[in-house]
Formats: structure tokens, sequence, C-alpha cells
């Protein structure tokens, strides 16, 4: 639960240069963000909100929902866990490989749990389904008829859909206003992905109102901090400043994709800005150590995803040039 993620950066003060760990866009500007909180930092000397409703309702606004389908959490990660502890007991299913907080959540809310490596392994008996869609670690999407198909045949089945990586996709994933309108599906967002914020901790889950109210009343209050709700309500008022060049980064990824496959990584396919990779000799913990202590870069190493090797990392593309250094670093180790 707390061990075994990716961007452990704090595990190696300030060695990092180059965090290919975690998956969120390094090319933003947070300078306008960081000066708001700087003029607004006296509101810690308040609580803030029981429950975040001001970034609910400017949440709801951009997604032309009502802010009853929306509920803002302390990072997506609380989202499941009270989820997790509503449907707490519950036959559960993890797609994996895959974040380890969906089991985790559901192993401490006594779900009877299995893993899954496709929506076709999901037997009758499952009562809710726990997906990240664009998948982490694999980065792959999918196919959007197939899976709302899927849902739609399988109305005793909760769907728990994590699109946290949806902004960093060319491909279709499912819309919040076909999740409202269904009754057995959630989708999980993440304003940390979206705006490469994750020491702030602002997660979202959106589905039908009366679905949402049951998790709701689950929510522990002030869990979303002050400087959080700030920074959110500045940032969903700010999107313009925030673009994602998302085309340069698929074209980053299939060709850093290609140069780790020349010197004999198996890379597999990806819809995303991440790459799961596979050494064919060492381990992906002796590779992590080689690049934060020669080259100050951190890549995931993915030993610990079910279903997975000590020879798998994945890596999140950054800007040509530093992906660049990343290749070379590699190459050598390698070679």
């Amino acid at each position: 639960m707390t061990e075994g993620h990716g961007d452990d950066a704090y595990r190696y003060g300030c060695d990092i240069k180059y965090n290919f760990s975690t998956n969120v866009y390094g090319g933003f500007d947070h300078s306008g963000l960081t000066a708001h909180l700087c003029n607004v930092a006296d509101c810690i000397r308040s609580y803030p909100e029981p429950v975040p409703v001001s970034v609910e309702a400017a949440l709801a606004s951009l997604k032309e929902v009502g802010p009853e389908a929306v509920m803002v959490t302390n990072g997506a990660t609380e989202a499941i866990y009270i989820m997790a502890c509503e449907l707490a007991g519950r036959q559960s299913a993890v797609i994996a490989p895959t974040f380890s907080e969906y089991a985790d959540a559901c192993m401490v809310y006594s779900h009877r749990l299995r893993y899954v490596f496709s929506l076709d392994d999901v037997s009758d008996d499952v009562e809710v389904v726990w997906m990240c869609n664009p998948n982490n670690p694999t980065g792959r999407v999918t196919d959007k008829a197939r899976l709302l198909s899927f849902v739609d045949s399988h109305p005793r089945i909760l769907f728990v859909i994590d699109q946290a990586y949806a902004d960093y996709t060319l491909l279709p994933v499912v819309t919040d206003q076909e999740a409202v309108e269904r009754h057995n599906l959630v989708l999980l967002g993440s304003l940390t992905k979206r705006f490469a914020i994750p020491g702030l901790r602002i997660g979202y889950a959106v589905g039908c109102p009366s679905l949402l109210a049951r998790f709701k009343s689950r929510r522990m209050p002030w869990s979303v901090n002050q400087l959080a709700i700030e920074g959110a309500k500045y940032l969903l008022g700010h999107i313009g400043d925030f673009p994602i060049d998302v085309s340069m980064l698929h074209r980053e990824a299939e060709r850093v994709g290609e140069s780790l496959g020349g010197i004999g990584i198996h890379v597999e396919p990806t819809d995303c800005n991440m790459l799961l990779c596979r050494l064919e000799r060492g381990t992906a913990a002796a590779l992590k150590e080689y690049l934060v202590t020669k080259h100050g870069m951190l890549i995931r190493d993915a030993s610990n995803f079910h279903g997975l090797t000590e020879r798998y990392f994945r890596v999140a593309v950054l800007s040509p040039a530093e992906n660049d250094m990343l290749i070379t670093a590699i190459t050598k180790w390698i070679l």
C-alpha cells in the first residue's frame, strides 16, 4: 500500500534531475499556480470545507454534469478506498497488471478478490470490476465501444474505471456524460495527472447521483486540505495555460520504444505516454539504481505489478532531449 509505487523521488533527495517514473507531463509552467498559492497562503489559518463542494461545483461545470454526480477526494486513491469501503465484502475482479491500490483497498475491506487479465475473463459471479483505462503500466486503451457494450450487458456488475491517464491518449475513452447515464459505472479522474501536481493530491469520481451519494456518505471530513482546494480551483479556471502536446508524446513514445528495442529491450505496444519494457538480462531494480546514481534519472521498477517479473520497468516519456539522454544512459548499462 505505502510501498512499491512509482515516483519515489523522495527516497533520493535532490539527486533526481529527470523523472521518467511518474506518468505526468513535465512541460508545464507552474509559476502562476505557485504565485496564487503564495497569495492565498493565509488560508491555512482556517479549516477547509468539510467536503470540497467548491471544487466539485467547478469540476461539474467544466464537465457539464451536475455537482451531485462528482465526488472530489484527496487524490483518486482516496476515492478507491471510499468505494471499497462502501462495497465491503463483495466479489471483486481486478484487471491486471495494474495500479496496486485497487487490490490493496479490496483487501482492506475484505473483498473476495481475484485477478483477471481481460474483460473476457470476468465471470458472472463478479460484483465489482476495477480497471485502469488507459492502463497503468501498459499504456493500452480498451476499445470504447467494446467496453461500454460489456458494461451494458452486465448490469449487475459495478465497473470502476480509472481514467487518470485519459488526457495522454488520442484514442476515445468513456465520457463523463456516459458514466452519469449508467447506474453501474463510475469513472475516476486525477488533477494530479492532468496538471502534473502529485504533491497537491486532488482526485475525483464521476457517476450517476444515486451511486455517488452512497460513496459520498463514507467521506471523512476535511480530507482535502485548503491549499489543495485553492490550487484545484485555480487550475480549473486556467486550463488553457496547461496544454498537453499529446501528439508529441505519442511520437516520442514510439521513437523511444524503437530505440530501446534496438538494444534488445522488449517494449510493449502503447496508446499513451508510457512504455512498459522488459529486459532480456539483469533486473529492473539494478537498472533503476544505476540510472539514479550515475545519471540522476528515475524510472519505475515494475516488478511488483501483479503478473510481471523482476525484468520489467516503465518509463513515461519527457522532452525529446531528455528522452535522448535516457536512451543513451540505458544503452551504456546494456552494452
